[in-house]
């Protein structure tokens, strides 16, 4: 079982089967927790473990805003590499199950991995509305001043990871910070975020039976709005489309608001300004960017195609076969796309897990 995948430029790489013979058995588990870790007694024939990460509580600072999170430490004297977790839209504090298998898996491939609660939520003070996305890729770069004081940490090989908006802001923490090491960007588009949304809003109709037609007019409206927001269509004609689109049985599933906001204080105003592309240009440091193959909220083809137009040295990518938008591949569409399952899926795609650990494990030189 080889799993192919990508580097820019010429180059390929195949996964050997000897590598998938040793990270899947050991990888399979570490989405759910080691069984070990589970139990509170331990039974009669236990050994004891070699793996099991040392945790501690971190907080540092960005500005005036506190934030609070969990070191993981593998034994040993050190110092260790380390990834930063940035977060997802919907998986805002340390505890949920997106982050589970970096917790499981890094320390047991000699990496620390530090995973905060987000400005606004948990143990962090602050608050998430109205902030743009270089604020959050800043207080990535605040953690990673804040672990290369520790004498446990190789300050030279810290880097982040970070899944769907925490892809975008893995990449733009990288290019706001020379010290970053390495950015690994999962299930992030390089489309705009208003283009990925329109391809999501699209697919969540799809597969509750909305016709073409309502799918096209969805499309339309949630165009407008954008275009209001980027200063390109007027108020009045963008509050008559609204209206009339308020009543329509598809408009719940649209995430379109019905009140059009000021686009001087919008959220959503900030957060269609980014270009991924552009961002991606300006990092000088090793990425990794992986897509599922199946992911129905990223248009993956487009983000390909995009990604092998970039003449970058510095960077891997691979299309995971099987794998959704969390790198789960066991998931009915219409399952992961209801938001009431926002933060309970996990990845548990074994080509996920041997390509991560494969890329971490290779030497590199910081460019």
């Amino acid at each position: 079982m080889a799993e192919y995948f990508k580097t820019s430029g010429t180059h390929s790489m195949t996964v050997p089967k000897s590598l998938w013979a040793l990270v899947i058995p050991m990888l399979g588990w570490c989405w759910t927790g080691s069984p070990a870790l589970a139990q509170n007694t331990p039974p009669a024939w236990s050994a004891p473990a070699s793996t099991i990460a040392l945790s501690e509580e971190r907080q540092f600072q960005n500005g005036d805003v506190q934030l609070s999170g969990s070191l993981y430490l593998p034994k040993g004297p050190g110092p260790f590499p380390a990834v930063i977790a940035l977060h997802s839209a919907s998986s805002a504090t340390r505890d949920l199950p997106l982050y589970r298998h970096l917790k499981d898996l890094l320390p047991a491939i000699g990496y620390a991995v530090f995973i905060y609660d987000r400005r606004g939520s948990g143990k962090s003070t602050g608050q998430r509305a109205g902030t743009d996305f270089n604020t959050l890729a800043d207080d990535g770069v605040a953690a990673l001043r804040m672990l290369a004081a520790d004498k446990r940490i190789d300050a030279s090989r810290i880097g982040f990871w970070g899944l769907s908006q925490g892809g975008w802001l893995s990449v733009l923490a990288a290019s706001r910070s020379p010290q970053a090491a390495f950015a690994i960007s999962i299930s992030a588009p390089l489309t705009t975020p208003d283009v990925q949304m329109n391809f999501a809003v699209s697919n969540i109709l799809r597969v509750r039976g909305f016709s073409d037609e309502d799918i096209s007019t969805a499309i339309r409206t949630r165009t407008a709005v954008d275009d209001f927001m980027r200063g390109r269509k007027d108020r009045p004609t963008v509050e008559k489309l609204l209206a009339g689109a308020a009543g329509k049985p598809w408009f719940q599933y649209s995430y379109i608001s019905p009140v059009l906001a000021d686009p001087a204080h919008s959220q959503w105003a900030k957060e269609i300004a980014l270009d991924p592309v552009t961002t991606l240009n300006q990092v000088r440091c090793p990425m990794l960017i992986l897509f599922g193959a199946d992911d129905p909220w990223v248009p993956t083809k487009r983000s390909a195609e995009l990604l092998r137009d970039l003449p970058k040295a510095n960077l891997t990518y691979a299309v995971i076969a099987g794998a959704n938008h969390e790198m789960a591949i066991a998931v009915a569409p219409k399952e992961e796309l209801d938001p009431a399952n926002a933060t309970r899926f996990a990845p548990d795609s074994p080509a996920y897990f041997g390509i991560l650990a494969n890329w971490l494990g290779r030497p590199r030189m910081r460019q």
